[in-house]
C-alpha cells in the first residue's frame, strides 16, 4: 500500500484497512445476537418439548419445514417483506430460520434426561412443567448449549455475509466485510487485498469461533449439535 494505507485503497480510493477494521464490528455483533437469541429460544423450547408431546410434535414439524426451505430463499422473503430491509431484517430471518432446527438439537440431547429416574421422581411428586424443564433438565445441558452457540454463531456469520453479497443487508457506503467483497470484486486485479482481506477475515472469524467451541465443548455435545 501507499500513502499510509498498508492494504491500499478500494474502488473509490477509500483505505481498505480502515474499512476492514470498522466493517467487522457490525457483522460480529449481529452474528452474536442471532446466535444468542437462537440458542436461548432453542434451549427453552427444547427443554419443554421433551416434556410436552404436543409441543414436541410442533417442533418436529417446524424443523422439517425450516430444513426444506433454502436459507437464501427464506432470507430473501423476510428481507424483501420487511419495511426498509437492512441488517435487522436479515438478523430476524436468521433467527426464524435457525431456531426450529436448533430446538430439535436441544430436544434430542434432553430426551434421555427426561426419561431418567430423578425427572420421573420429580414428576411423580407433582412438580410443575416449568420446574422440570428449568431445574431438572436445563442444568444438565450446559455442554450441548455451549456447542450449539458456537455452531449457530458460525452459521450466523455465513448467513449475514451471504445476505451482504445479495445486497439484502447493509447498504453502501456502510463498511461491511461482505459488501467490501461485492463492491471490489470487479476491480480485484487492481487491488486484490480489497477483496482478499475481508474474505480472509470472514473465514478466520468462523474458523476461530468453531475451534473455540470445539475446545470448550465435549465431543458428545459437538456430535449432538452437528446432527
Amino acid at each position: 500500500g501507499v500513502g499510509g494505507a498498508p492494504l491500499g485503497g478500494d474502488q473509490l480510493g477509500r483505505d481498505v484497512l480502515s474499512r476492514l477494521l470498522h466493517g467487522g464490528s457490525a457483522l460480529i455483533g449481529s452474528a452474536l445476537v442471532v446466535a444468542a437469541v437462537v440458542t436461548f429460544l432453542a434451549t427453552l423450547l427444547g427443554c419443554f418439548a421433551v416434556l410436552s408431546p404436543r409441543l414436541g410434535r410442533l417442533v418436529e414439524r417446524a424443523a422439517d419445514t425450516a430444513i426444506l426451505l433454502p436459507s437464501v430463499l427464506g432470507i430473501m422473503l423476510v428481507a424483501l417483506a420487511w419495511p426498509g430491509g437492512g441488517r435487522l431484517a436479515v438478523s430476524v430471518a436468521a433467527v426464524v430460520l435457525g431456531t426450529p432446527y436448533a430446538v430439535r438439537i436441544v430436544a434430542g440431547a434432553a430426551a434421555p434426561l427426561a426419561a431418567t429416574g430423578f425427572v420421573e421422581a420429580a414428576t411423580a411428586s407433582g412438580e410443575r412443567l416449568v420446574h422440570l424443564a428449568l431445574r431438572e433438565i436445563l442444568p444438565n445441558l450446559r455442554a450441548t448449549v455451549l456447542a450449539l452457540f458456537g455452531l449457530r454463531f458460525v452459521e450466523a456469520v455465513y448467513v449475514i455475509a451471504m445476505a451482504g453479497f445479495l445486497q439484502l443487508g447493509p447498504r453502501p457506503p456502510e463498511a461491511d466485510w461482505a459488501l467490501m467483497i461485492r463492491e471490489n470484486g470487479p476491480g480485484i486485479l487492481l487491488n486484490p487485498w480489497a477483496v482478499l482481506a475481508p474474505g480472509l477475515a470472514i473465514g478466520l472469524l468462523a474458523v476461530g469461533v468453531n475451534l473455540a467451541a470445539n475446545a470448550l465443548a465435549p465431543a458428545t455435545a459437538r456430535r449432538a449439535a452437528l446432527r
